[in-house]
């Protein structure tokens, strides 16, 4: 099965994944999807019969294309006029994959401090600059079984969901099936500030060991008093993605405003001792989407 990006809503026939096993780009099920990333829509035609270019073009942004994400969680305006249903609460859903990024994709309450652009730039949690020596000693000393990730760091965890009857596993190709191509998907999203503390925050209390509630996957919990989650939609995020080159896939967010301080050796735990993902490392972000012509607006 190939990997599948984070995503929800409509899909069609995947196309090989990238390297980093994240971020697989889909075929968009409308045809206005097609050929349309990177800047490059589909052109119209005018009255005299030749080829005019759509006037997103001028913008430099994609055209034809359903609301992206990453976002600012404290801006609700947008003015992208794809409608698709909102995926049910995670608890109705199967848990299908677990990853994280370095940095948050997403920018907040909690962490508004800019990391640059890039692959490995993004929002970084606010009370970074206010850590301790003994926060910031990697216990690992840089060969810790986590990669991409150390004390100091901020993280963006998503916990992703699908209405298919699938079991979690290795990469987001798990969250369908050959009987169920066209799931609803949610992506519970918190962002955590790496710490060597061990009275921090266990990320081994979040993860998956086998639980089922009411016949569905489920991690062992998700975090708590990390404010209320917005919720809005969006698409597919990861580092091949721009405002120019969009995911033509949807899915419903729930994104937690605060940043909560995660104890780096329950990671480091995590990925040592196996888990059913097989995740031994922090993926690139996609950079903040902007324009409001790409964004739904948030209710």
């Amino acid at each position: 099965m190939t990997a599948l990006a984070i995503a929800g809503g409509i899909l069609a026939t995947p196309v090989p994944a990238d390297s980093t096993g994240h971020g697989t780009q889909m075929a968009a099920a409308d045809p206005a999807a097609h050929g349309a990333a990177a800047g490059h829509a589909a052109p119209g035609h005018g009255a005299d019969g030749h080829d005019t270019p759509a006037p997103a073009l001028a913008q430099g942004l994609c055209h034809g294309f359903g609301p992206q994400a990453p976002r600012d969680i404290t801006m609700t305006r947008g003015s992208n006029g794809r409608i698709f249903n909102m995926a049910p609460p995670s608890s109705e859903l199967n848990l299908c994959n677990i990853h994280t990024h370095t940095n948050a994709e997403h920018s907040g309450p909690g962490f508004s401090i800019s990391a640059g652009t890039g692959e490995h730039g993004g929002f970084k949690c606010n009370e970074t600059a206010s850590l301790t020596e003994q926060e910031l000693r990697d216990p690992a000393a840089g060969r810790g079984a986590f990669h991409g990730a150390k004390p100091g760091d901020t993280i963006e965890v998503h916990w992703v969901y699908s209405s298919c009857d699938v079991a979690p596993g290795k990469g987001l190709g798990s969250c369908m099936s050959e009987t169920c191509q066209n799931p609803q998907l949610r992506v519970e999203a918190q962002v955590f500030l790496l710490v060597n503390d061990h009275t921090a925050l266990d990320f081994k209390d979040f993860i998956y060991r086998g639980t089922q509630v009411n016949g569905l996957h489920q991690p062992r919990a998700l975090p708590q008093n990390t404010g209320t989650p917005v919720l809005y939609g969006g698409s597919t995020t990861g580092p091949k993605y721009t405002q120019a080159t969009c995911s033509p896939l949807q899915v419903t967010w729930s994104v937690r405003p605060s940043c909560a301080k995660l104890d780096i050796n329950s990671l480091y735990e995590w990925a040592a001792h196996g888990n059913v993902f097989e995740e031994d490392h922090s993926h690139g972000v996609r950079q903040l989407v902007t324009a409001e012509e790409l964004l739904s607006p948030i209710r």
